[in-house]
């Protein structure tokens, strides 16, 4: 017990000796505006990381998805995956984070890509989502590294692209590629802003469709000629409103989602597009008098474990029959993409290193959540088909793609501290199977 005291304080005094690289490497990536949409500097993000990762001894390789959504020469979506060996054979840890962050939006006091340090902690967009979560697994490893260098197995650190947009040029492509077979990747720990404290274990499932009203055009001073899309559409939110969502409202999922608002099953009218398009920017004319034949609008709907997928799907159509049959219009509903919920078990050994960490740290039991949205565990479980995945990183929630956004120093350093002693647990105590030696699918 005494030999594992010393290593774990040996553990988390190297994370602390490496405070003023966590804080300057955090500002590096913040100040690098890889937004999506539409997926601006993932190759420069990707070779600023490999730069950095390869002066303290990382394997590291880029890769671009080719052919994936949103992938093109303009906005080529990069991949960044370093590895770093341990001394003998035995299991692969994965820690998986993204690079691209939500537009800025207004609202803010402070420079968004300024990255500043004030009052212990980095402001800017992607501080919480979730750069600081990266820094922070990458000093992790590294500290673990310094205080065990025998360690078994490997370490490896993923930045991937296009998390906030589904992700299918990120960890879904790696996945398809093979990066995450259970093969090669035993333990995978995605360090989203779920709170130092909290072990994220899954989260809800989403199906995303795109529902267009027909009408029929006509000269705006006489609406009675024509038959507004924009009118049924209006009957449709009204439909949702009052009928949906009561109904939504009142079922309750086991799974321990927080907030609590998001036990339930929510809808969210996403965007809501009909009439004239839009000009460009620095059109100076006026709208033409038209009666609007189209009207879109595209839904999210999130679902509990509960809840099957058919059976969402079935209840939006019937809703839909009902409000054209009684107003007479047609319609037609595109799916765009659908996530079954995802949940690892307590048991898991990847929660149960993580849960370890915290009591560490905190001197206390970790709270178990699960969240309100989905993040690239569906790609890891799903396409991958590794269960033993988790989330756990520093960052407040509630501040995921607000103005003002910002991390603690502090508290990354605590996060920092339970993702080397879970490493501890996982690569420092046996020498495990040699399969996870494998570096490439």
């Amino acid at each position: 017990m005494a030999r594992d005291d010393r290593r774990a304080g040996a553990i988390t005094d190297a994370v602390q000796a490496r405070r003023d690289r966590l804080i300057a490497l955090t500002q590096e990536m913040v100040r690098i505006p890889t937004l999506n949409p539409p997926g601006d500097l993932y190759g420069p993000f990707c070779e600023m990381l490999r730069d950095r990762l390869h002066d303290t001894g990382w394997q590291v390789q880029l890769l671009r998805a080719h052919g994936a959504p949103g992938d093109s020469e303009t906005h080529p979506r990069w991949n960044l995956i370093a590895r770093l060996e341990g001394a003998r054979p035995g299991e692969t840890v994965h820690f998986n984070s993204h690079h691209d962050v939500v537009p800025v939006g207004e609202g803010w006091t402070r420079d968004p890509f300024g990255a500043a340090l004030d009052q212990g902690r980095i402001w800017g967009r992607g501080t919480c989502d979730m750069k600081g979560g990266l820094a922070t697994s990458i000093i992790a490893a590294e500290a673990f590294r310094a205080a065990h260098p025998d360690f078994s197995g490997a370490i490896e650190v993923s930045s991937v692209a296009d998390e906030e947009s589904g992700g299918f040029a990120g960890a879904a492509w790696l996945a398809r590629q093979g990066w995450f077979d259970p093969a090669r990747v035993q333990h995978v720990i995605i360090p989203e802003p779920l709170h130092k404290d909290r072990i994220c274990l899954g989260h809800r499932g989403v199906w995303w469709a795109e529902i267009t009203a027909h009408g029929r055009i006509a000269h705006g001073s006489m609406p009675f000629l024509g038959d507004s899309a924009i009118a049924h559409i209006g009957a449709v939110l009204h439909e949702i409103d009052t009928v949906l969502q009561p109904a939504l409202a009142a079922r309750r999922t086991a799974m321990p989602v927080i907030p609590e608002g998001a036990r339930a099953s929510t809808l969210n009218i996403n965007a809501v597009h009909g009439g004239e398009a839009q000009q460009a920017a620095g059109y100076t004319g006026l709208p033409t008098p038209c009666v609007a034949d189209r009207c879109r609008i595209v839904l999210d709907r999130r679902f509990l474990a509960e809840e099957s997928i058919d059976d969402v799907k079935a209840e939006i159509r019937a809703l839909m029959d009902r409000v054209a049959a009684r107003r007479g219009f047609t319609y037609d509903l595109r799916e765009m993409f659908e996530v079954h919920p995802s949940m690892t078990d307590r048991a898991a050994p990847v929660v149960q290193a993580v849960a370890a960490g915290i009591e560490a740290v905190f001197g206390r039991a970790p709270g178990y959540v699960a969240s309100p949205g989905t993040y690239d565990q569906k790609h890891v479980d799903g396409i991958g088909g590794l269960r033993n995945v988790i989330a756990y990183g520093p960052g407040v929630l509630d501040l995921a793609h607000q103005p003002d956004e910002w991390i603690g120093v502090d508290d990354m350093i605590d996060s920092a501290c339970v993702m080397a002693l879970a490493l501890e647990r996982i690569l420092g105590r046996s020498c495990g199977p040699e399969a996870s030696k494998g570096t490439t699918p």
